[in-house]
């Protein structure tokens, strides 16, 4: 049985940030800055609260007669009370024979072809010590996006405004950069474990490495380019965060009123149509917070019985970073335009190129995750180099079909054709080339792992990207990443 590391690293971020705030909130209050120590408390309590329901709702409390327990979550200290016990499960495990144990089949990564089906016998200890990783898997995560993410945006804005760092502020800035990334981190493995529940999933260092790289590079630019923009047009900056909020808290909205699909009543069987709801806001709020930041691994998906969407294909990927990439240079050219006097102690133009190649950086990392260190990358139905060619020639397609259609016409195309230069056809029947050529071409397959389903792709690209570009299961140019 591993030791709960994960959720020791959770807990030592959330204490640790709750009490680096605490602390310059005390320090504003003494400065007289009312207004930030009100921000500072708020992207403190608000995610804090958070946890405390997220972890009394996966472990059932209420349910259950604990209220001591109840009464710790209340005083916010659930996560060092559930990290105790986390870790007293993983000390009595041997000490005591368990009276119940349960029989888990996992599929191993394919080798040759072949995929063997693997059992083994998990205990009550090693079951209580998953539901507590699980839980603190998710927290992790709402504490990144909900708390850490605008709580190091406001304490850059305001290093920015006042052009110095102090100590109580620097410490809090690096502590939540370290929970946005962790918690990036927490979401990718999840979406991992997730997609690929069948399976034994071994996630090596090199994963690990690559997935903090790219999560590091691209929200560290994307909070710096915010600030920036913010400094200049303080007005502006609310209209471009709440269109990017809702277009990524009603985009699963829209797909789930799309599909026809009857509302989800099998999240809690205690829950009421009203507490579903309820649910399903805060689920596509959080949605809505990482995307926000970076590209978020766990995509909602409404109408499917576990609201995750297990397949994902590169176009929405590939869509993103561009649209993104395009947006933070859009952005870093504003803040370039409108500048004031109070910028010149730094080199703008260098600046700017420094942040565009740090997002270039973010981009590289994760397409060497996916390329080589995904730990399910033998279960792709195609690879990521094929599906990025697509997208390209998408983007191609959508160009041409976009360009002018009249073309002039060339002196050759007005002359007359000479009679010496028309042939007469040996056969009237001649066939047609075009179409022979593209009958005898074969058409590709490829094999889906996951579901056991052989997939034909035609061979005209319009068909192939008219398949891929919905956002489910393309047929040959998806993959379940």
């Amino acid at each position: 049985m591993r030791l709960p590391s994960s959720i020791f690293v959770s807990v030592s971020l959330f204490t640790a940030e709750t009490t680096a705030a605490l602390y310059l909130s005390s320090t504003y209050r003494s400065a007289g800055d009312q207004i930030w120590q009100g921000l500072t408390l708020l992207f403190t309590l608000v995610p804090s609260v958070l946890v405390q329901l997220t972890l009394t709702f996966i472990h059932r409390d209420l349910s259950r007669d604990r209220p001591l327990i109840l009464l710790l979550h209340i005083l916010q200290l659930g996560p060092i009370v559930r990290c105790l016990e986390a870790f007293c499960i993983y000390g009595s495990v041997g000490r005591v024979e368990e009276p119940y144990v349960s029989i888990t089949r996992k599929k191993q990564m394919p080798r040759g072809g072949q995929s063997e089906e693997v059992e083994r016998q998990v205990g009550q200890a090693e079951g209580k010590l998953f539901t507590h990783r699980a839980a603190f898997a998710r927290t992790s995560v709402i504490q990144a996006f909900l708390g850490s993410a605008p709580q190091l945006t406001l304490q850059l804005y305001i290093c920015v405004l006042q052009r110095g760092v102090s100590i109580g502020r620097g410490t809090l800035m690096v502590i939540s950069l370290l929970s946005i990334v962790y918690g990036a981190l927490r979401c990718n493995i999840l979406a991992i474990k997730i997609k690929y529940d069948d399976y034994e999933v071994d996630v090596r260092p090199m994963a690990y490495l690559c997935i903090f790289l790219w999560r590091s590079f691209e929200i560290a630019t994307r909070v710096v380019v915010l600030v920036l923009f913010s400094s200049v047009l303080q007005f502006w900056v609310l209209p471009v965060v709440l269109l990017n909020f809702l277009v990524f808290f009603l985009y699963p909205w829209i797909l789930f009123w799309q599909s026809h699909s009857p509302f989800p009543e099998n999240i809690e069987k205690t829950l009421t149509r009203v507490g579903t709801t309820i649910v399903l806001c805060l689920l596509t709020f959080l949605y809505a917070g990482i995307n926000m930041f970076c590209w978020s691994a766990v995509q909602v998906k409404l109408n499917d019985p576990d609201l995750i969407n297990k397949s994902q294909n590169w176009y929405r990927m590939a869509v993103y970073y561009m649209l993104r990439f395009v947006e933070n240079a859009s952005l870093l050219l504003l803040w370039y335009i409108y500048k004031t006097d109070f910028y010149k102690f730094i080199c703008a133009p260098l600046l700017v190129l420094q942040l565009l190649v740090a997002y270039a950086i973010a981009i590289f990392f994760m397409l060497v995750f996916y390329q080589f260190c995904h730990p399910c990358r033998r279960l792709f139905s195609s690879s990521m180099t094929q599906g990025l060619w697509n997208c390209s020639s998408l983007l191609c397609l959508m160009c041409n079909s976009a360009a002018p259609q009249n073309r002039p016409i060339g002196k050759a195309a007005l002359d007359p054709p000479s009679p010496s230069a028309y042939t007469e056809p040996a056969d009237d029947r001649a066939p047609d080339s075009t179409s022979d050529s593209t009958d005898d071409m074969p058409n590709d397959t490829s094999y889906d792992m996951l579901n056991n389903t052989i997939y034909d792709i035609p061979n005209e690209m319009t068909a192939n990207i008219a398949d891929g570009i919905n956002g489910d299961v393309s047929h040959g140019v998806s993959c379940n990443a």
